[in-house]
């Protein structure tokens, strides 16, 4: 007959039960934490936001390499956000509806991670044949933008609307860049690490942007 096990044997399984039981839930919360911010691909957007050269592209996409120009006339390059999580938007400053609304969110989104130093900003004029370095400047101190945190851009208008549509997804017109060529567009797209999307939110929208903290969130933990 097998001897019952002695009161010492017994106890030493509890602990190895709770540290099993510890280790699947951090693995869950790891995946569920990450399940809620999926990597965006041109498949994942509305097909009427994504460049007709990309609709059938299924490889892994990241943001293409840019160079624009910040509101201290500086050169901005996708390395001054390397290892950096960023979120970017398309604006002019000479608008009058939605963009002083994400303007604003945009500086609320500053405030929150002023001390983060791995989150960074990037605005970028859909207009850059009005939006001069001097007239960034202004709407920069208007607007208490960061030098350090936030870039108030401009530059090659093509190279602009190239970017609009074949790297950040943000607008659902087509056009060639050309002086008569236009978008406006409310969103804020996230960008981790990896230059990979992780979402996209209504930068017009107050319930959108408590979102987007999350996620920025997230990313940093």
């Amino acid at each position: 007959m097998r001897k019952p096990s002695s009161p010492k044997q017994n106890g030493s399984k509890i602990p190895m039960a709770l540290i099993v039981l510890g280790i699947l839930a951090v693995v869950y919360s790891i995946f569920k934490k990450n399940s809620k911010l999926p990597v965006l691909g041109p498949k994942d957007f509305n097909a009427e936001l994504v460049d007709v050269s990309f609709q059938n592209n299924a490889a892994p996409h990241r943001v293409a390499n840019f160079e624009l120009i910040n509101q201290n006339g500086e050169i901005i390059t996708q390395e001054d956000y390397g290892d950096k999580i960023y979120v970017t938007d398309f604006f002019f400053t000479r608008c009058p509806s939605i963009c002083p609304i994400m303007t604003n969110h945009m500086e609320q989104l500053q405030e929150v991670f002023r001390d983060t130093p791995d989150v960074m900003f990037l605005s970028i004029s859909v207009t850059p044949e009005m939006d001069s370095v001097p007239i960034l400047k202004e709407y920069a101190l208007r607007n208490g933008v960061l030098d350090s945190k936030w870039n108030i851009t401009t530059g090659n208008k093509e190279l602009i609307y190239n970017l609009a549509r074949k790297s950040y997804f943000a607008a659902v017109d087509y056009g060639d860049g050309g002086l008569q060529d236009f978008i406006h567009t409310p969103n804020f797209v996230l960008v981790d690490k990896k230059k990979q999307i992780r979402g996209v939110y209504d930068g017009t929208n107050n319930d959108e942007i408590h979102k987007l903290i999350d996620a920025i969130k997230t990313l940093t933990e």
